[in-house]
């Protein structure tokens, strides 16, 4: 456990990132997978409509240093690579 008062104050935010990290990441993890269940039921209109919606979360994960860029750039090119492949 932390003694000084600045090694405390360090575990009580890493706790509080933690927390907000873990929220974020659910909400990409959520979104992307709308896209690919969308994909999986054959439904092109609904994959669409799901991959606008989440190509903004997947970007401002990256701006609050959740995921890379390039991590961000790969995932939204596979997405529409599947959503590509229905039409």
């Amino acid at each position: 456990m932390a003694n000084t008062a600045q090694a405390k104050k360090r575990a009580r935010q890493a706790e509080n990132n933690r927390v907000r990290n873990a929220g974020q990441r659910s909400k990409l993890r959520t979104f992307t997978k709308r896209v690919l269940s969308a994909v999986e039921e054959g439904d092109v209109e609904k994959a669409k409509a799901a991959y606008v919606a989440a190509c903004p979360i997947i970007d401002s994960a990256v701006n609050k240093g959740l995921i890379h860029k390039n991590n961000a750039s790969r995932n939204k090119s596979r997405l529409n690579t599947k959503i590509r492949a229905m039409a």
